[in-house]
């Protein structure tokens, strides 16, 4: 359990062994306000539970098959990366664990209740992904609508059926502006709703197009995303709407500030916008997901609607409310050495098989909701 104090707090875990064999596994948070009481004071005793949702770059995830129609062929025993069973198990077994690993630092044991995924092929990959051991122990099970990217990569999501119960998946598509790119298809929306702790809770998990593309093509993802945001509300006010992805820009630029309303102070945002958490993250700690020449990016976020956040002073958990969020890092994540040393560890670098994880790192924002005596 976590003991908070008015100014301080620290962890101690007083949970049983078998604590995590539960069907229905969280972590149990009891804070003991003191205003200058003694912690012991029972009547001031609050019971939360926790839960960590996530998203997570696979960093090309394909399996050794072609796939008609799909620009496949980099990844192929005779391609350009001799991708071969021997590297894809190898891959999967990678991503298993870090997908595993996510979340328990709050959540020992237990981890995501929600991941986002993207760059994933086909629902084959997800099969096999969800089926290694770090994951099925925790019977994680996938959704996947299979997207027109002309690569052949796609938007996922693999979740804990005993914590989110999924009810509705949509792919909505990108829909293009300009009449020159009409036939240029990209990744659409993953839109799945469902319950978690007995909430409507709805994630929509976005690729929004490379930086080679142009910002306006971002701007117009955006733009989609909110009005796919704003349609989710308009059925039921009431529904935490979760925005995650690699988005290719800054919580700073247009793409996430301006056309998706991502906002940068917790009390600062407005009905109709989202907060955007990682903004003070990459801005004031100087941490992201990714690095390019020497300097830290932070594409992959999470934003959140208003009905999640506690602002001005309130302190209501009785529904699912945002806690705090973190970049997942572990040390095995990391090159630890030659010229890219202290960048994520990739699949591959230079044309080298790494063995590797990811170009990205992983992240993870937490919920609490106050428990019912």
């Amino acid at each position: 359990m976590i003991y908070y104090t008015k100014m301080s707090y620290k962890l101690t875990t007083f949970a049983p062994r078998n604590y995590y064999k539960m069907k229905k596994v969280f972590l149990i948070l009891t804070l003991l306000f003191t205003f200058g009481m003694g912690v012991a004071d029972a009547q001031k005793e609050k019971k939360f539970s926790v839960y960590g949702i996530g998203f997570y770059n696979q960093e090309n995830l394909f399996d050794t098959t072609h796939d008609e129609g799909k620009k496949d062929y980099q990844y192929l025993p005779d391609g350009q990366y001799k991708w071969n069973e021997n590297k894809y198990s190898h891959k999967l077994h990678n991503m298993a664990k870090v997908l595993a690993d996510m979340g328990t630092d709050v959540l020992p044991n237990v981890g995501c209740a929600i991941i986002g995924l993207s760059e994933v092929e086909n629902a084959h990959v997800l099969e096999d992904l969800t089926a290694e051991a770090p994951l099925k122990a925790k019977n994680y099970k996938y959704v996947h609508v299979e997207g027109p990217d002309r690569r052949g990569i796609d938007c996922a999501l693999i979740y804990n059926p005993s914590l989110y119960t999924v009810k509705n998946v949509k792919l909505v598509p990108f829909v293009q502006e300009l009449e020159k790119d009409s036939a240029f298809y990209t990744r659409g929306f993953l839109t799945v709703s469902g319950e978690l702790a007995g909430e409507h809770v709805s994630v929509i998990v976005c690729h929004l197009p490379s930086r080679f593309s142009g910002s306006f093509y971002r701007e117009l993802g955006g733009r989609q995303i909110k009005a796919v945001k704003d349609s989710l509300l308009r059925e039921d006010p009431n529904c935490k709407v979760f925005v995650m992805g690699d988005m290719n820009d800054d919580p700073y630029d247009k793409s996430m500030s301006e056309a998706l309303g991502g906002r940068r102070n917790l009390d600062k945002v407005k009905q109709g916008e989202m907060y955007n958490p990682w903004w003070n993250i990459l801005k004031k700690d100087g941490k992201g997901t990714l690095s390019y020449r020497g300097s830290w990016n932070l594409f992959d976020q999470i934003l959140i609607t208003p009905n999640l956040l506690n602002q001005n002073g309130d302190k209501d958990y009785s529904t699912l409310k945002y806690w705090k969020s973190q970049i997942f890092r572990r040390d095995y994540l990391f090159q630890t050495e030659g010229k890219y040393k202290g960048n994520p560890k990739r699949t591959h670098a230079g044309g080298v098989w790494l063995n590797g994880y990811s170009d990205h790192l992983p992240v993870v924002m937490y919920l609490v909701k106050e428990q019912k005596n």
